[in-house]
């Protein structure tokens, strides 16, 4: 395990976009977003996803350029046609759409149909907590997750973020999968050559899978899928997770008229790659219209503060509220620098290879 440097990382990713051709604004928000990941410890979605949007840009899956374009607009919504481009950058501009209209309306909600993978989930309600606002954003995803009594891969990852502004150092953040894991986690899971925990995902049969490499064979092959929130049986409450999952689709295709399931598989049937037509939704509330931004951190500052103030279950040491050991470990990670085990090592050497770039040292 090697620790690489956050602002020697971050600048490596901003020249790898640009290398790619993509604009010196958007590949800076790219790379906020991907450090952004890294920083919070979420493994799955930050450099480790750096060779994802490099083959699919270089494949024509994603435009390089991000194209912008307003369907149809009202004082407090509005629709995007993503037009294929990279989703981080299409997410970021849409959030920022949204915290605007809030800013003068009250509130403002966003539509995408016709984008790409953007990034996680939780950056785009921290765009809103930064703007002293409630923000709340979910995207559909390739499919991957079978609907409860199913073993069919038809929904996707579908995460839910949620943020709120507080009274202390960090904003409360919920950013989560509607699905056990996702697989992204099983793509750190093969990395690291670790195997997965039973009952996440099952095979066509539904018989439980560990090895993530035949996970994610399996995954492009219709022969494996996770799990929803709640596992394979409705008495742990795998029908609110599948539930859930429907709810992110909806919000992420209907309003949008937008593609939905197996549409965005990013495959043709001859199984050459085509293009994801990801859907989004982004929400902002101006906490103002409701009650004076202080008192709104104080309530929720103490809400937080008694959950973590409960009796604790024995042999635990304390309890978090959402965004809590994210923001600690982005104390950390910006000491001592973000972990890259060998196999990530050398995804990395192939993006520097494949696109001629000299900076960052991986020794």
């Amino acid at each position: 395990m090697i620790y690489l440097p956050v602002d020697e990382l971050r600048r490596f990713i901003e020249i790898t976009f640009k290398k790619l051709d993509v604009s010196e604004e958007d590949a800076e928000i790219c790379a906020d977003i991907l450090i952004t990941s890294d920083l919070r410890g979420i493994e799955s979605h930050g450099i480790g996803r750096l060779r994802m949007y490099v083959d699919r840009i270089k494949s024509g899956q994603i435009e390089k350029k991000s194209d912008f374009e307003i369907i149809k607009e009202s004082p407090t919504t509005a629709v995007i046609d993503g037009n294929h481009g990279i989703g981080m950058v299409i997410g970021y501009h849409s959030m920022s759409l949204a915290i605007e209209k809030a800013k003068r309306y009250g509130m403002g909600a966003i539509a995408v149909r016709n984008s790409s993978h953007f990034g996680i989930d939780g950056f785009y309600p921290l765009m809103a907590t930064k703007h002293g606002m409630v923000g709340m954003s979910c995207t559909n995803a390739r499919p991957s997750v079978a609907p409860t009594f199913s073993t069919q891969p038809k929904l996707g990852t579908n995460p839910i973020a949620f943020g709120a502004p507080t009274d202390e150092d960090f904003p409360f953040l919920f950013d989560a999968a509607t699905s056990i894991t996702q697989r992204g986690k099983i793509e750190v899971l093969n990395r690291e050559e670790k195997l997965a925990y039973a009952g996440w995902v099952i095979d066509s049969e539904g018989k439980p899978m560990t090895d993530p490499q035949s996970i994610l064979d399996g995954l492009t092959q219709d022969q494996a899928a996770l799990l929803p929130l709640g596992g394979d049986t409705e008495a742990l409450g795998s029908h609110k997770g599948y539930g859930l999952s429907t709810i992110v689709e909806i919000l992420s295709s209907s309003l949008q008229s937008g593609a939905f399931l197996a549409a965005l598989s990013g495959l043709n049937p001859d199984g050459s790659g085509a293009r994801f037509k990801v859907g989004h939704f982004f929400m902002a509330i101006s906490i103002e219209s409701f009650l004076p931004l202080e008192d709104f951190k104080k309530n929720i500052g103490g809400l937080l503060k008694e959950l973590r103030a409960s009796r604790k279950t024995p042999g635990q040491l304390r309890i978090y509220t959402a965004g809590e050991k994210e923001y600690l470990n982005e104390i950390e990670v910006r000491k001592s620098g973000v972990p890259i085990n060998e196999n990530l090592r050398k995804d990395i050497l192939y993006v520097k290879q494949l696109l001629g770039i000299t900076d960052l040292e991986l020794e």
